[in-house]
């Protein structure tokens, strides 16, 4: 009897581990299965959340901080927020803004925050989180097909979807305390959305503040950089440059005009409001703008162009003779370097 009772909970532990693996086995990857790893809670372990309740700012205090990260998103002219603190206990977030339905998708791992179409090949769908990781990022699956997705790929990599792209929704990620000032009636996430977590709590311990520390492999471990920082990456042509917080420390904004991959691109940055988001300069017509930043008491107006069109922070004219127009957003998004190293292998690092 001894011996069963060590035995038994040994045999159902493989068990467990054997259905867990099958469970997530769905045949080809495009990416080496030997370098994906189970997270642990399993899938759907990690809930996320649909259409989730949102609260006006003044209520958000409970779970909020000034320095917490916030990811947002404009469609249209109107704007939603979505917490780190909430995102990282649910990973993602599908909901819909402006007639657009699309997922929040946000690995607490690589920092990296990005907006996906929820209609993928004609279809809405919805996504989850799957526990599976590939060089410590997310890999959400969508509900429609129970394919799986590479986040930092931005592509499906298993699954009846497999090589198809996702098309993103643009998003920046700043502090609290800078969203709200520049969007001070903005409702963000509620922390009441039917689970008991301990929000406003970071549930990785020292992870983003400890550079050397890593939960599952990375391949390739780029050291070019700290580990841990936050840089801005442009995608194009699948090729990636990153762009330094440090880049943006003279003045409270300040912008910088750069080529990448035939990309003409303006990045608006500072490191004194923790801001860093990039967008085509080059409008519709063919014009060619050139900016400069605007550092006044406004919150909301941070960059003009020569034509004297003001910007705010989604790259939207909120003054000036083409008001209402857009830049072009580009495949940009804020991540630790560890994983702009490890996805794009040789990532360029702008220097002055």
């Amino acid at each position: 009897m001894k011996h069963r009772i060590i035995i038994l909970p040994l045999l159902f532990a493989l068990v467990m581990i054997a259905c867990k693996k099958d469970e997530n086995n769905i045949g080809e990857w495009l990416i080496p299965t030997d370098e994906i790893f189970d997270g642990g809670p399993g899938k759907d372990g990690i809930p996320a959340l649909e259409y989730p309740n949102f609260l006006d700012p003044d209520l958000t205090t409970s779970y909020i901080q000034s320095e917490d990260l916030i990811l947002g998103a404009e469609i249209g002219n109107r704007v939603k927020g979505y917490p780190h603190t909430i995102l990282d206990w649910h990973e993602i977030i599908n909901d819909s803004l402006g007639g657009t339905e699309f997922a929040v998708t946000y690995c607490p791992l690589t920092g990296t925050g990005i907006g996906w179409n929820r209609v993928v090949d004609g279809q809405l769908t919805t996504f989850g989180v799957s526990g599976l990781l590939y060089n410590t990022n997310l890999i959400p699956y969508d509900r429609r097909t129970n394919s799986y997705w590479s986040q930092m790929r931005n592509d499906c990599v298993s699954g009846d979807l497999i090589s198809n792209k996702a098309d993103l929704v643009h998003l920046v990620e700043v502090p609290w305390s800078t969203w709200s000032e520049m969007f001070p009636d903005v409702q963000v996430v509620s922390k009441s959305n039917g689970y008991s977590r301990d929000y406003g709590s970071y549930p990785y311990g020292d992870y983003k503040t400890n550079q050397d520390r890593l939960l599952f492999p990375l391949s390739p471990d780029d050291v070019r950089l700290p580990r841990k920082e936050r840089v801005l990456g442009v995608v194009v042509n699948n090729q990636a440059k990153v762009y330094q917080f440090g880049h943006f420390a003279s003045q409270t904004y300040n912008t910088l005009q750069d080529q990448f991959q035939g990309q003409e691109i303006v990045i608006l940055g500072s490191q004194e409001k923790n801001v860093l988001v990039a967008y085509n300069r080059r409008m519709p017509d063919g014009t060619l703008l050139e900016f400069s930043p605007i550092n006044d008491e406004d919150p909301i107006t941070l960059m003009q162009d020569q034509e004297g069109n003001k910007y705010n922070i989604f790259g939207r004219i909120v003054e000036g003779p083409r008001m209402g127009q857009r830049l072009g957003t580009l495949d940009s998004y804020i991540g630790y370097w560890l994983s702009w190293g490890a996805f794009y292998q040789n990532a360029m690092i702008y220097t002055p």
